[in-house]
């Protein structure tokens, strides 16, 4: 909390500038804790319960000043699966609060740094790619067709269409209605993205998203009034539970098994569960960091404390697990949030959402909340970005379009997977071609070849240096020259000394500069 007090002590905007990012954010995370939920099998408000404590207990503790966390729809299988497999929701709810024990333990032992090891060129794909599936799986509920749950992202769906069949599908079934609002609230959020709007001093201040939201509820008390036929009702509008007593809410918690605690099967989900809501959380922690205009870096470490005890709470009050979630956090940054204080009030407005204002919510069509992400899908994924990373060269270009695609046509997890494996081929090639340079000299028709190593040679340098020595000829003068070199790998020092042992033979002159004498196979025979 000291960070968010500093921060606002030197710029006292920054409160206000929260608080209508939280706005927004609400907007966003308001349906997808609903559709999350809805999608995962489990009851609805346990999609609130892990946005509000998504926003208030890991928004408090967790180091990121633009990071917001609820539930994700990366672990919407997982948890599924986990549901049918335990047999109960209160057993896998033990094993929720076993998972955040497990974040906890990570965090302590420093796992967060494995958040570092994502390429550049991976995350911006994977950035873009979410971008595109919230486009594609959000225009359906723009042209009125909610069959499918809100939060759900992947591309094969469980009743056997993939996201392009369901996109037809839905061009077939418009309702013109929520075709409306969808699209009067695409006008608004352009509009208000304006230069024109930018520079006045007063619309500036209020988030479009909450004007787009405002229109499509009048819009629709309009067509009820005067077009009933176009009106939208039902499943195309938010669908909060109604809270109106203690009794109420006290007949919405679920609360965990404990007795099952030592059960293997509830371990080995907690295991999963740690293991999968970590790394989705390093992942949008790292790529929250890159949006964020001022450039600051979160702590891992952290992060996952802050998880895992976001985890544990979610667990007891019959919660679904909680990870950072790009989503939020994009819509979030594009909404001028400056501190964590903006995911803190995404929570409360959540909480006052169901206890207070869940009747009046209940009017907002979500064709206009649709609108909303769709926006926030075309700033994740905007032409440029592809131009700059082509510009790049192939290394950049390759790994980033493999991980779009990946992600696409899988998951987020799995698709990371993909581009990082087709990153680390770009890496170990880029190893395989630069470990040393090159130079020849001629000197009273006397050639000799100087080599000399770059700074840093590993074991993933040895078959390229192989390869070139391999291509001398015989009767050449070479140096091999380390003096500049830091670090050396124990099997290249062994190559080139074992190399210098069959030069004589070759008829080669080989001179080694700074080249540590190691102790071989060879030597100990």
């Amino acid at each position: 909390m000291l960070n968010i007090d500093i921060y606002i002590m030197k710029k006292p905007s920054f409160l206000k500038n929260d608080i209508l990012a939280g706005l927004v954010v609400f907007l966003v995370a308001l349906p997808l804790c609903l559709g999350i939920a809805l999608a995962s099998g489990a009851p609805m408000f346990s999609g609130i319960i892990a946005g509000v404590i998504g926003g208030l207990c890991v928004g408090a503790i967790s180091g990121s000043h633009t990071a917001v966390s609820g539930p994700a729809a990366g672990l919407i299988i997982i948890v599924v699966n986990a549901i049918q497999d335990l047999g109960a929701y209160d057993m896998f709810l033990t094993a929720v609060i076993l998972a955040g024990l497990f974040q906890i333990i990570l965090g302590i032992c420093k796992a967060g740094i494995i958040g570092l090891y994502f390429p550049s060129n991976v995350i911006k794909g994977m950035l873009s790619a979410i971008g595109l599936i919230l486009i594609l799986k959000q225009i359906p509920h723009l042209l009125g067709v909610d069959k499918d749950a809100f939060g759900e992202e992947e591309f094969f769906q469980k009743d056997g269409a993939t996201t392009f069949s369901y996109l037809l599908d839905a061009l077939a079934e418009i309702h013109l209605g929520v075709l409306a609002a969808g699209l009067l609230s695409i006008s608004i959020l352009l509009i208000w993205d304006s230069k024109t709007i930018k520079q006045n001093t007063l619309l500036k201040q209020i988030p479009g998203a909450l004007i787009a939201v405002v229109a499509a509820v009048i819009l629709n008390v309009l067509l009820l009034n005067f077009a009933p036929s176009l009106a939208i009702s039902g499943a195309h509008l938010v669908s909060l539970p109604s809270i109106t007593s203690a009794n109420d809410l006290s007949g919405l918690l679920v609360f965990p098994n404990l007795s099952v605690i030592g059960n293997k099967d509830v371990v080995i989900c907690a295991i999963t569960l740690a293991v999968v809501a970590s790394l989705e959380t390093l992942l949008s922690l790292e790529a929250a960091d890159k949006l964020d205009p001022m450039k600051r870096s979160s702590p891992q470490n952290r992060e996952l404390i802050a998880q895992g005890s976001g985890n544990i709470l979610s667990g007891l009050i019959g919660g679904l697990p909680i990870t950072a979630v790009i989503v939020r956090s994009s819509a979030n940054i594009n909404a001028g949030a400056k501190t964590k204080t903006a995911t803190i009030v995404h929570g409360l407005f959540l909480t006052l959402a169901v206890l207070v204002f869940s009747k009046m919510l209940n009017y907002i069509p979500l064709a206009s909340l649709a609108a909303i992400l769709i926006l926030v899908g075309y700033k994740l994924t905007k032409p440029m970005l592809y131009i700059q990373q082509y510009k790049l060269g192939w290394n950049q270009f390759i790994p980033f379009i493999v991980t779009i695609v990946a992600i696409l046509f899988s998951d987020l997890l799995i698709g990371i997977i993909i581009g990082m494996a087709v990153g680390v081929f770009y890496i170990l090639k880029a190893n395989y071609e630069i470990p040393y340079y090159v130079s020849e000299e001629t000197n009273q028709g006397d050639q000799k070849i100087n080599i000399r190593l770059s700074e840093h040679v590993s074991f993933l340098n040895k078959p390229s240096l192989y390869a070139k020595l391999n291509e001398l000829p015989s009767g050449s003068n070479i140096t091999i020259d380390g003096s500049t070199t830091k670090t050396i790998d124990y099997d290249v020092l062994e190559m080139l000394h074992h190399y210098k042992r069959q030069s004589k033979e070759k008829g080669i002159s080989l001179t080694l500069i700074s080249i540590p004498e190691v102790e071989t196979e060879t030597d100990s025979h």
